[in-house]
């Protein structure tokens, strides 16, 4: 059952909204001011609040004010109940970050579609979908509920690609997002010598083609190839921009899910600038462990080709080979069935990552 905050000064107001709110199945908490609302919205943990603006103590600007400083508050869908109708009050309250607004007297149908349609809004931003093409599905279904758009796919259909095969190619047009669903696929940027720069290995969970859809010249910026055999879903570029530029609250929820390979992007250009080969070669390392590509006992994981393990951490080949040497001489990795890379000392290298 949902909890309900009413916090309404004028008695006959609040006892017939909270009637209203109970038959419909809402459990209601009743404030009869703005200071008594804040200490109950803290305690009661109501899933909405609806606040009256003129009140004795405090007002109704003053109680969303104050409560959206704190955390566990401030996320609180928050409708304002006002029998001033000025332009100027209602921009107040937006401003301070109020969801909605409901003039009195109003009506029943009213009252409820207002709350119906907050609190609906409020669980899908609240709702975590997990990294996998059903939650991927999930998220799509809601959104396009959320937002009201029907023209958004809903479903999509895998696609399979053998070991080097391109995904997408550095230059192509860019018309879709990627989703792994299985295998391992490297993304890398030729460079004028004619090496590559691998921005990054993805495994299952991740995106790939984020900032290409946001090319201004509507090109892919990398190449993406599969290192194994993989499973891939294709997101249509409508489908993105729909959902980063549709709606703020909904490009937040979208951003979060797609935006973890953005991050190690970042970092990893990073640690390019500033670190030693040798913490370069490390970071790499534990990163690969992390991403399950490399394990700490045999026959596991799966063989980096040297040249793309090179290109990860922006050195020659014949310079991150003989990295991995000096790491298997000092113990601190062994090599597996295909060349594969095992971790035996994950805390020594840990250190050389963070101190060199």
């Amino acid at each position: 059952m949902k909890k309900i905050l009413l916090i309404e000064d004028n008695k006959d107001v609040c006892e017939n909204t909270a009637d209203i709110l109970e038959l419909s199945n809402y459990e209601v908490a009743m404030a009869e001011n703005g200071k008594v609302g804040i200490d109950m919205a803290r305690t009661f943990h109501p899933d909405l609040i609806l606040c009256d603006i003129m009140m004795p103590v405090l007002d109704g600007y003053e109680v969303l004010e104050e409560l959206s400083k704190g955390n566990e508050t401030a996320s609180i869908p928050f409708i304002f109940l006002t029998a001033k109708a000025d332009k100027s009050d209602f921009r107040k309250g937006m401003n301070l970050g109020a969801d909605d607004y409901l003039t009195k007297p109003f009506e029943e149908h009213e009252l409820l579609e207002a709350v119906n349609s907050r609190l609906k809004k409020s669980d899908f931003l609240r709702k975590e979908f997990s990294k996998n093409i059903e939650g991927i599905h999930e998220f799509f279904q809601d959104a396009a509920s959320y937002l009201n758009l029907e023209h958004i796919t809903r479903e999509f259909r895998p696609k399979e690609y053998g070991k080097k095969e391109y995904l997408f190619m550095e230059g192509d047009g860019a018309h879709t997002l990627y989703f792994v669903e299985s295998g391992t696929v490297k993304t890398y940027r030729s460079i004028e010598s004619g090496k590559e720069f691998v921005t990054g290995i993805h495994k299952a969970g991740d995106f790939m083609g984020q900032l290409s859809l946001l090319n201004p010249k509507g090109t892919y910026l990398e190449t993406a190839m599969a290192i194994e055999n993989t499973e891939a879903y294709g997101i249509p570029k409508s489908n993105f921009i729909h959902l980063l530029y549709e709606n703020k609250e909904v490009a937040h929820k979208f951003i979060d899910i797609i935006s973890n390979n953005l991050i190690e992007v970042q970092e990893q250009l990073v640690n390019m600038a500033y670190s030693s080969v040798r913490q370069r070669v490390a970071r790499a390392l534990l990163h690969l462990y992390k991403k399950g590509i490399i394990k700490d006992f045999p026959n596991e994981g799966i063989d980096i080709p040297r040249e793309d393990f090179a290109g990860m951490i922006g050195t020659a080949t014949e310079t991150a080979i003989r990295s991995l040497s000096e790491f298997r001489e000092e113990g601190l990795i062994t090599m597996g069935h295909a060349k594969r890379i095992i971790i035996l000392d994950r805390k020594a290298l840990k250190n050389i990552a963070e101190y060199g």
